[in-house]
């Protein structure tokens, strides 16, 4: 079974090593802090707390078995919105630095890296090579570790599940500082609650992932819309059946016979056969990054309800019926070309809630979810619906069949409490879920009558971590750590 391992004369950041490192014993220094302030990427909430960059799986060991603070929760790219990967009062460990690409398996098509590689540097590494990663979130902006911990999904769902349904092993880091290889074979109750675990079982150092093999880089996207939200929901089901990847983008600021209105878009992978002529000669190459910054936080006038309205019909009435050849990263991640678009929302940031609606309640739910937010005049320009499959592996992964809305919200201060607590309510009574990656306001019974798994989650990590010493912001205020 060849392994290819390389080692570039001059490697990027988050390129590749030749080797494993061994977990090896702590060192006998104190591990080293520095006082940083955290927020998740809504900008909702500023926590300062002691932050900790290990850059080898001893320094790991060392940070969770040394570290003078109570509690400890792993940190990769920042893109949770919300306070999964805060820890008020406790320390913060950063994982960026493990980021070393370890091996690639060309036949058995897995690749090994360590967890705060980003899907940027693997993507980038992986497609020339022939493969794609058979999920991908709207961001490729985090880590392999935070993938994992989400238990992230994408446009696919419907199809080929959740990230942690391609995660073929893992090594985690226990508070104990003993480093367990974990897999559906293997320490199989660990992995269950590491996937979609938010951290909160140990710190992740390496993962060997499936890969997906494609003979291009490119993607054979459609485009439709449809004027209300019984035609968005028909259609989305179409398109569901039809192609691997489909997602709508809402119009969450239409109302009367318009709500739910959207534009549709669904996708394949090209075969190199079928690409335009001028793309035969390279047709695994990828775009050079280029990307538009947003430099400043915007004032609030300029997301106004009025300001969002008119963009989202501007916006509906622009898209065209019709079929193109585009790149995987515009298809896929479309708002990675603009870097901190999150300063779009001002200096006192948004909320993304996303909820899950089981397909007998979806109709019903989006409505409703939908009607409280235009009656708000919430405005949000960024509203999205995808069809979801099968339940991830996680004992608190997000998905199961059914259907996905998530909103962008600005913080409209209290009123934005009283708006969730609605829509949580509407959720409850659809039987639906919300997702803990992107959940900043919710509370602790609301997630227990949406998670029917949680107590074999709290069984598991209370064995994994008898002491408490894994915790952060969100796992408090959801009571996520607590003793069944």
């Amino acid at each position: 079974m060849p392994i290819e391992r390389e080692t570039p004369a001059r490697a990027p950041a988050g390129a590749m090593a030749v080797t494993k490192p061994p977990p090896g014993a702590p060192s006998r220094r104190a591990p080293r802090s520095a006082p940083l302030a955290f927020s998740g990427w809504g900008r909702f909430g500023v926590e300062t707390s002691p932050a900790y960059r290990p850059e080898s799986w001893r320094d790991v060991i060392d940070v969770l078995t040394r570290a003078p603070e109570p509690t400890l929760v792993a940190r990769g790219l920042g893109r949770s919105y919300g306070d999964s990967a805060m820890n008020g009062g406790g320390g913060v460990v950063l994982t960026e630095r493990l980021s070393r690409l370890l091996a690639l398996d060309r036949d058995a098509a897995w690749v090994e890296c360590e967890a705060g590689l980003s899907l940027r540097r693997l993507l980038e590494f992986l497609v020339p090579r022939g493969y794609f990663l058979p999920v991908v979130p709207g961001t490729q902006l985090v880590s392999v570790g935070g993938a994992i911990a989400a238990d992230v999904h994408g446009k696919n769902q419907h199809v080929d599940g959740t990230f942690g349904r391609h995660v073929l092993e893992l090594r985690l880091v226990a508070p104990s500082g003993e480093v367990l290889r974990c897999a559906p074979d293997e320490n199989a109750d660990v992995f269950d609650a590491t996937v979609g675990g938010m951290g909160l079982t140990g710190t992740i150092v390496s993962a060997r992932l499936r890969l997906l093999p494609v003979e291009s880089s490119f993607i054979l996207a459609s485009t439709r819309r449809a004027h209300d939200l019984t035609a968005t929901l028909a259609a989305l089901e179409e398109d569901a059946r039809a192609s691997r990847y489909s997602v709508a983008w809402v119009d969450g600021l239409a109302r009367g016979g318009a709500l739910g209105r959207s534009v549709l878009i669904r996708g394949d992978h090209l075969a190199a056969g079928d690409l335009p002529p001028r793309a035969r000669a390279r047709p695994l190459a990828l775009e050079a990054a280029r990307s538009l910054t947003v430099p400043f936080d915007l004032p609030a006038f300029a997301l106004s309800p009025v300001t969002v309205a008119a963009f989202n019909g501007l916006y509906f009435r622009a898209a065209r019926a019709g079929t193109s050849v585009t790149r995987i990263e515009p298809f896929f991640f479309p708002l990675d070309r603009a870097l901190h678009w999150n300063r779009l929302y001002g200096r006192r940031g948004f909320v993304q809630y996303q909820a899950l609606l089981p397909h007998e309640t979806a109709a019903e739910g989006c409505g409703r979810i939908l009607e409280e937010i235009s009656r708000a005049r919430a405005a949000s320009f960024l509203a999205v619906l995808k069809t979801t499959g099968p339940a991830g592996r996680g004992l608190l992964s997000f998905p199961k069949p059914g259907i996905t809305l998530a909103l962008d919200v600005p913080n409209l201060g209290e009123p934005l409490r009283a708006l969730a607590k609605r829509l949580d309510e509407i959720v409850l009574r659809c039987s639906g879920r919300l997702y803990l990656a992107k959940d900043s306001l919710t509370d602790a019974a609301t997630i227990a009558a949406m998670y029917p798994q949680l107590p074999a989650f709290r069984a598991v990590r209370g064995r994994v971590d008898p002491a408490g010493r894994l915790s952060s912001s969100q796992s408090r205020r959801l009571r996520l750590s607590e003793s069944p």
